[in-house]
């Protein structure tokens, strides 16, 4: 059984971080910065902040038995021509270390300065430069080196994935995160989680298969079952906003090995617990993953749950929209395809990933192209969606799915209208759709 309302209570009561903690760490964040700003040194190379990670994310969980919660910041700084990479880091800590607040709260660590709220939280500052060549860069000490990263880029992929299935995207995050740290039987760090959860969701059938939050997470963890089964050895984990940055150094080949066994055998569980429908041995199987905690909610909560429960729905068609659950293929699943968007170069104008750049004008050229594991032969279908007053005016809100019939795995477009538009592409084999993929394209 879904059990929706226990969901709901226990996401409230035990999982999620109180409003009260976040107000908390915002204010925590804010009188940081204002000392770094300050700083004799570092105050003159302070440019802004930004949220990362599970913070931007708003997949923050409660520390489980009263540990510490972390939170990321990226200090973003000017460039110094004659520093080294790891002259950032220390340069921060030396900033740190000449306030009386947070003097005996810091600790370096090979890419942030650690600032410490004992039985709380910490607070991660990681230095962030974009260099004169466009690049931006985290530090990683014990390499002096740079490494690129795209922070925005990670959190606009985030937020699509989220949207693409109904909400529900940060709920199942936040739901694993408890599991791992409730548990103990695997170690995940939050980023490769968040990107291997995130790859996960599909444009087929969203509607239905995102339609709740224990529904997501029955179908998420088999898909991630299911495409983890596929390499026995861990296979390159790339950063989705920035393909030429991989997350494999943070992880280790028995680490990747446990965790694949135990999502294998957690996903199980959760069908077995959605599938019973006898509900005091459904409360029990769903117990066997979350342990005592998920139990029945108050009246209060359970008629909160019944009246915010709103079926998702897709947006209103276009006139020639199709969907590729209509062109008689089954759902198959297990695989990956990501898209790749290119804003081509044009004189006096920035060009390069779309994901960087966030947004394009009108009056540009896109190239979209494809990475997949799935094996060929396969056919690739695109589908270009566009939105807006200026499409819909001109009926160019478009929609139709067409067929790659040269086998290019590219496709070149021009941004003629304002709007936020998108672009999927959906892997086909033997009848059966095995991946698909969805990139937003604001054109301003």
């Amino acid at each position: 059984m879904k059990l929706l309302a226990y969901f709901s209570a226990f996401l409230t009561n035990t999982v999620n971080l109180n409003q009260t903690r976040l107000d908390q760490l915002d204010d925590r964040v804010a009188a940081i910065t204002s000392t770094l700003k300050a700083d004799s040194q570092i105050g003159d190379l302070y440019k802004t902040h930004i949220p990362q990670g599970s913070w931007a994310h708003r997949t923050i969980i409660k520390p489980f038995n009263n540990h510490e919660f972390d939170a990321d910041t990226l200090l973003h700084l000017d460039e110094v021509e004659d520093w080294k990479p790891k002259d950032y880091l220390r340069e921060v800590r030396a900033a740190f270390k000449r306030s009386a607040t947070y003097k005996s709260k810091v600790t370096k660590k090979n890419r942030c300065c650690r600032i410490v709220y004992a039985g709380d939280c910490h607070v991660d500052v990681v230095p962030y430069i974009t260099l004169s060549d466009g690049r931006e860069v985290i530090v990683n000490y014990a390499e002096n080196d740079f490494e690129d990263t795209n922070p925005q880029g990670f959190t606009d992929w985030m937020k699509e994935k989220d949207s693409l299935a109904n909400g529900q995207l940060r709920r199942v995050i936040r739901l694993l995160k408890y599991i791992r740290d409730y548990k103990q039987t695997f170690s995940v760090p939050s980023v490769i989680l968040t990107t291997l959860l995130g790859e996960r969701i599909q444009t087929w059938h969203e509607a239905t298969r995102y339609s709740d939050t224990p529904t997501a997470l029955k179908v998420i963890l088999a898909d991630l079952s299911a495409w983890l089964d596929l390499y026995p050895l861990m296979p390159t984990l790339a950063d989705p906003s920035c393909p030429e940055t991989t997350f494999n150094h943070r992880w280790n080949q028995e680490q990747y090995e446990n965790f694949r066994k135990k999502i294998q055998l957690y996903s199980s569980w959760v069908t077995e617990a959605y599938d019973e429908e006898d509900k005091a041995l459904s409360l029990a199987a769903w117990q066997r993953v979350f342990g005592d905690s998920f139990q029945q909610p108050s009246p209060v909560q359970k008629s909160l749950t019944a009246s915010s429960d709103i079926q998702p729905t897709r947006e209103a068609r276009a006139p020639h929209e199709q969907y590729i659950e209509e062109f008689g293929f089954s759902w198959r699943g297990g695989y990956k395809v990501r898209i790749n968007a290119q804003v081509l170069p044009k004189s006096g104008f920035r060009h390069g990933p779309l994901r960087r750049l966030r947004r394009v004008s009108v009056l540009h050229s896109l190239r979209f192209t494809i990475t997949t594991d799935v094996p060929e032969p396969y056919d690739l279908y695109w589908k270009v969606r566009n939105r807006g007053p200026e499409a819909a005016a001109r009926d160019q809100l478009r929609g139709e799915i067409v067929l790659d019939e040269n086998r290019s795995r590219t496709r070149e477009e021009s941004t003629s209208w304002k709007g936020q538009h998108y672009v999927e592409v959906y892997i086909v084999k033997n009848g059966r759709v095995l991946a698909t993929d969805h990139h937003d394209v604001i054109i301003s």
